[in-house]
């Protein structure tokens, strides 16, 4: 690993996966080779980039520099290069692409056939979890996020917009009544998603203004799915995007709560990818696909 590109691989892989045993891990090399990678690489720059201590690799100020710069060298190259294969013929290699199980299911699963139809060439690796995910960290070419974005510096790409709405399944109504003010939830079984605050806190009409009114929860979750099924099933009310429930809301099997007073927040369903990824033909490939079929199939929750 001798060439500048190889040793800011090698880097750049030390610090997304914690350390050099870590990143030697599925890579063909040793972590005293890519140990030796860093240190040349170091040498040619006349900087240390980090810190080695015992227990963990601490960045330098010039460490942070060179791996932002890193970042887009090696991005920009596997770019090139795969626009150059790609000239060739369609899009091909692999796409990791991150989502939670509700947009996987609902969304996602029925686009495959055509996507794959498309773009035979392209495999997909997909991660699907009710969780956070480190993009960078985990090696993920897209992630799908929907709500307000936090300050990053991952690249973002809107794809669609997500409804929030409140429903409750008919049988659960007529055994418990109907609420339709802002006291009347205090009385009702409230199913919520955890993992960020603001989905505890339901935006209500009242008196004229919206106020965020925190709903004490009988049972929270970190799978939107789940708590649909929990609905249906009559146990309680939950504030969901409403593409979970479409058929549900059709059938008749769920209908909606508080229409009159609830805000339906409209969030947005974004792509997130890692500088540079988003100019990779393959990752372009999908992440254009999934824009063009926004209309068809909606917005994860």
């Amino acid at each position: 690993m001798n060439s500048g590109p190889a040793q800011l691989a090698a880097f750049v892989r030390v610090i997304d996966r914690g350390g050099f045993a870590a990143a030697a891990e599925g890579s063909g090399l040793t972590a005293s080779g890519l140990s030796k990678a860093v240190t040349r690489l170091e040498d040619r720059l006349g900087v240390r980039l980090l810190q080695r201590t015992t227990r963990r690799l601490i960045l330098t100020p010039e460490g942070e520099t060179m791996l932002a710069r890193a970042r887009d060298i090696l991005a920009a190259i596997e770019a090139a290069e795969a626009e150059v294969t790609a000239a060739r013929g369609k899009p091909r290699g692999l796409v990791r692409l991150n989502t939670g199980t509700a947009y996987a299911k609902h969304r996602l699963a029925p686009l495959l056939p055509g996507l794959h139809a498309r773009y035979p060439d392209i495999t997909l690796d997909l991660s699907i979890a009710d969780r956070r995910v480190d993009v960078i960290g985990e090696q993920v070419d897209i992630a799908i996020r929907t709500g307000p974005l936090g300050d990053s510096s991952l690249v973002a790409r809107r794809i669609g917009e997500a409804t929030r709405i409140i429903v409750a399944s008919p049988d659960y109504l007529k055994r418990m009544g109907i609420p339709r003010s802002q006291a009347d939830l205090g009385v009702h079984t409230c199913l919520t998603l955890s993992g960020l605050a603001r989905l505890a806190d339901w935006p209500l009409r009242v008196d004229g203004r919206v106020v965020l009114h925190p709903v004490k929860a009988a049972i929270t979750s970190d799978s939107a799915d789940l708590l649909l099924d929990m609905v249906l099933s009559g146990l309680g009310i939950a504030r969901l995007a409403s593409f979970l429930m479409e058929d549900a809301l059709a059938d008749g099997r769920l209908v909606p709560v508080m229409a009159d007073i609830h805000v339906p927040e409209v969030l947005p369903v974004t792509a997130l990818m890692p500088p540079g990824r988003q100019h990779w033909p393959r990752v372009r490939a999908v992440l254009d696909y999934l824009v063009e079929n926004a209309s068809v199939t909606r917005s994860p929750g």
